[in-house]
């Protein structure tokens, strides 16, 4: 997607380092716990504050997260990777570095296949993911003088997860970022709860002229949340192009975005590799990969989204559409598979895509909390499909099942949904209702066509909607053309 400035067109190169807190109930290099929203700094070993003499251990499971995610991102998965040591000051950097790798991280080249809008699909590559541990959290807001650390985040293993500078769009990145949290969550590698900070991004900006070499990149930090990330990139690449057009030069820095204004503003001189002095770490050696683990792992993973999408629609007949919007979440497709079950899909993923998000859209809840089941929407599905109720008494059903949790049948006996199929009844209501509109049956007769979706209404409304609506099709054509 290009951008028209006002001296031309403009081309705008992302790149994201994501960061993925990985799914663990201990830390990267120490067994304090990660639970979130505990007190500050009860969950801090001796390791985690940096206490002296104190040792890292690696976590086994971390790293069978992490070669996890390589592999679901069709990486390369590097069987010898290297820990460093990157060294900065923070106050809420106990060590004075932090434990990461560079060089040689557990996880090289992979790719993330994006759906586009229309239609097509849309390579991004991945450099690389690494392990290292996060930093803790300085508060600024508990006192007016001073500034306050909780140490609970201090060591809590992240897989940082560097995309190719492939994206051309703040919807480019914005696809991406959503693609990448769904399969993190599939894998169960990562939550992607970017509002509890298991995931941030940081967004690498740059523009250039069409068919140019990258221009000089600028990256926003710690943007937790994809709107955010949409809103920085489309406001710093426009301010790039506006700076370049005046006459002025683009400097590489590390801004911030002020989401109350909407803007980026500079934070510091971007670093560059040789500012962190990076040096393996001396207590950890370099971490061994067994090529028969790694396929284990290789055989125990979920269907993905991409896979899983392929099969609704050669499978299943879905529309890539419906099959994309379907697979997005993991429990959303488990869902739809239950409910479509030995029943019509096409019908399945209408009710789901359609009435169960509005409802659960209205509410505020994820399809993990529906207060229908898949069993009872199937068996709603089942009552349109052998009869027993219309496709329009089944929507004021689902409307009742949402409020009381009740099963299709109790409600449809209940309150004598039943649909009226007796061709008799049926003929009666409608022999009524032309009988009550002599005027308007002569309009239709003499050619106002568009009269006949009047006389199905009435009729419906005659038999309080639980009509056959075939039948009534049926018998109002061979009455109105009789």
């Amino acid at each position: 997607m290009l951008i028209k400035g006002r001296t031309g067109e403009w081309e705008t190169v992302i790149g994201l380092e994501v960061h993925a807190q990985i799914v663990s109930e201990a830390k990267l290099f120490s067994g304090a716990a990660t639970a979130f929203g505990a007190e500050p700094n009860t969950q801090v070993s001796p390791v985690d504050a940096a206490f002296p003499g104190m040792l890292p251990v690696i976590n086994r499971h971390c790293v069978e997260q992490a070669v996890k995610t390589g592999l679901g991102l069709d990486a390369e998965v590097n069987f010898v990777s290297v820990f460093d040591r990157k060294n900065y000051f923070y106050p809420d950097l106990p060590a004075g570095y932090q434990i990461s790798q560079y060089l040689q991280p557990v996880v090289g080249h992979g790719r993330v296949v994006l759906d586009m809008p229309d239609g097509r699909t849309r390579e991004i590559g991945i450099t690389r993911l690494h392990l290292e541990q996060d930093a803790g959290k300085s508060l600024h807001d508990q006192h007016p003088n001073l500034t306050f650390v909780d140490l609970n985040r201090a060591g809590i293993g992240l897989m940082e997860i560097v995309s190719e500078p492939d994206l051309r769009s703040a919807e480019e990145a914005g696809l991406y970022l959503r693609k990448l949290r769904s399969i993190l969550r599939y894998l169960g590698t990562c939550d992607g709860n970017m509002e509890e900070g298991s995931l941030r991004c940081d967004a690498n900006v740059s523009v250039r002229r069409p068919g140019e070499p990258y221009g000089t990149r600028c990256e926003i930090k710690n943007l937790n949340s994809v709107r955010y990330v949409m809103q920085a990139i489309a406001y710093e690449a426009q301010r790039q192009i506006e700076l370049i057009e005046e006459g002025g030069q683009v400097v590489q820095q590390t801004r911030l975005f002020d989401v109350g204004r909407g803007v980026t503003r500079p934070m510091r001189s971007k670093e560059e590799a040789h500012d962190y002095r990076y040096f393996p770490d001396p207590d950890l050696l370099p971490l061994v990969l067994d090529p028969a683990w790694v396929e284990q792992l290789r055989a125990g993973l979920p269907e993905l989204p991409d896979t899983k999408k392929a099969r609704f629609i050669s499978s299943l007949g879905l529309s890539p559409d419906d099959a994309t919007v379907l697979v997005a979440e993991q429990a959303t497709a488990l869902f739809f598979e239950q409910v479509a079950t030995g029943r019509d899909p096409k019908m399945a993923a209408n009710w789901v895509t359609g009435d169960l998000f509005a409802a659960l859209n209205r509410l505020g809840i994820g399809i993990e909390q529906s207060p229908v089941s898949p069993s009872q929407l199937g068996g709603l599905i089942d009552l349109i499909a052998d009869g027993t109720i219309s496709g329009r008494l089944a929507k004021d059903v689902f409307v009742e099942m949402i409020a009381t949790g009740a099963d299709p049948a109790t409600i449809v006996e209940n309150k004598g949904l039943r649909q009226v199929t007796d061709e008799g009844a049926i003929a009666a209501a409608v022999d009524a209702v032309l009988a009550a509109q002599v005027d308007k049956v002569a309009e239709y007769r003499s050619g106002r066509d568009k009269l006949y979706g009047f006389f199905v209404g009435q009729v419906m409304r005659a038999t309080q909607g639980k009509a056959n609506p075939t039948l009534v099709n049926d018998l109002l054509k061979k009455k109105l053309t009789g």
